[in-house]
């Protein structure tokens, strides 16, 4: 079948190239390599270490409390209650990483089909479209997710649509003009020629072609994702204590800073470590899908 063809061709060439010049690129992105590790190291602790711990995150000891880091079993301390801060940064790992990953794969879906339709189609369509997205994008996405969030009741599954909703503008941008650009290339018009339709070409003959700026974006954007999760939660309307993230950690150690600092340090280069992580490997992987680039 000629459309069977087409994109079979289109897929065999992509793996290829993916394959031969891309993973090799990434692999020589060291900055990339070394957040690459980072998240997977804090991804196993994450899911790991509340197996291996000996306390869970509600557990409370009052003999224990302000227990500084190294302190028996309890390897960066205890909180005000004498719970173990490593089981609650662990499980609060979790929330906040689940809470930016979803964030990222809703946002991103919701981007790339307006992208998608706004650059294929252009005219009044793409025009109304692009318009919807600027008027978005005339809010402050900070005050946006505030203001969301102060009428919302929290809940981790709230707080993860808040962000995807304040946080699709710039990939819809981003894909209307890699579409726009790739809409009168030659496989394109053949596919036209094809009789294929429009939803066949948009989604599965551009949105192929257009994929490496979407990842990149994408990988950005979990990264954003989890600094606006820590931003909302620790100004009190995120998620809520008992439920821990690494931002209601780090409002819960504000008042301690001078007595137990540990309480801020440790979620804090949990933040600092993710949010970087995923910052290098969007740069690792915008230069291993830049054909212009050369690591050597």
């Amino acid at each position: 079948m000629p459309a069977t063809t087409l994109s079979a061709g289109h897929a065999g060439r992509t793996s290829r190239w993916w394959q031969n010049r891309t993973l090799r690129r990434f692999t020589r992105h060291r900055l990339a390599l070394f957040g690459l590790i980072m998240i997977t190291l804090l991804v196993l602790a994450c899911v790991l270490g509340p197996h291996i711990l000996p306390y869970d995150e509600l557990f409370i000891d009052l003999r224990a409390r302000f227990a500084p880091p190294f302190t028996g079993y309890h390897i960066f301390g205890t909180d005000p209650l004498g719970r173990d801060v490593a089981a609650r940064l662990f499980n609060a790992g979790r929330i906040s990483l689940l809470v930016g990953f979803f964030a990222m794969l809703l946002s991103t879906l919701i981007g790339t089909v307006i992208g998608i339709v706004a650059g294929y189609y252009g005219g009044r369509i793409g025009a109304a479209l692009m318009r919807f997205v600027d008027a978005f994008l005339s809010f402050p996405s900070i005050f946006l997710l505030l203001a969301l969030a102060a009428f919302i009741k929290p809940s981790p599954f709230m707080i993860t649509v808040i962000i995807a909703v304040t946080s699709w503008m710039e990939i819809a941008r981003l894909v209307e003009a890699e579409i726009r650009s790739l809409r009168e290339r030659d496989f394109v018009v053949a596919a036209r020629m094809l009789g294929l339709s429009n939803s066949w070409i948009m989604f599965r003959e551009l949105l192929p072609n257009a994929i490496g700026p979407i990842i990149v974006a994408a990988t950005l954007t979990v990264a954003r994702a989890i600094l606006l999760e820590a931003y909302v939660s620790f100004l009190g309307y995120g998620i809520q204590p008992p439920l821990p993230s690494w931002g209601n950690m780090l409002n819960g150690a504000q008042q301690y800073l001078d007595s137990a600092p540990w309480l801020a340090i440790v979620p804090g280069i949990a933040i600092t470590l993710a949010v970087t992580s995923f910052n290098f490997i969007g740069d690792g992987l915008r230069d291993a899908l830049d054909a212009r680039s050369d690591l050597n």
